[in-house]
């Protein structure tokens, strides 16, 4: 019989800019495409939805509070990093990862291709199985800034598990 005790369930979202120039980085995995994501870090909107489900499944700081975008230390810096530290929180906090699912919001480059490579990255990342981790990819039908191709966006939900003692 499975039993709810000790899980706990936590939302994140993200959407940053695209610009020209830029590498497109989504889910850990560099996707082709003539524009990509503006942000202190590389701008991965999924790990960044992500880290901050997990983060706030424990209620934990979220990932701004952690790594803030005014400290130069993180200027550049992969996503995966982030997500990797925030983790550690996370395990030091008692819990591990039980599952995750995400949709990306992006009205191209089209995404089907790249859901499986990134599934299998965010698992990794987070060392669960790669069947407890879904990536859907979702279009704004030509509306708002994702629509207009000027963002991409993510939201995520999490959960976890307290840690058996």
């Amino acid at each position: 019989m499975a039993t709810t005790e000790g899980l706990r369930v936590g939302v994140g979202y993200d959407i940053h800019r695209l610009a020209e120039g830029r590498a497109l980085v989504l889910g850990g995995v560099t996707i082709p495409s003539d524009k990509g994501l503006v942000g202190h870090s590389d701008g991965d909107v999924v790990l960044h939805a992500i880290t901050d489900a997990l983060l706030g499944a424990c209620s934990l700081p979220d990932i701004g509070d952690l790594f803030p975008d005014t400290d130069p230390m993180y200027k550049g810096i992969e996503s995966k990093i982030l997500m990797q530290r925030a983790m550690e929180k996370v395990k030091a906090a008692g819990y591990r990862p039980r599952n995750i699912d995400c949709v990306v919001h992006a009205e191209k480059p089209k995404l089907t291709a790249f859901k499986k490579a990134m599934a299998e990255s965010i698992a990794s990342i987070v060392g669960i199985p790669v069947d407890t981790v879904n990536v859907k990819a979702k279009t704004n039908e030509g509306m708002g800034p994702v629509g207009s191709f000027d963002a991409i966006a993510t939201t995520a939900v999490a959960t976890v598990v307290k840690i058996s003692q």
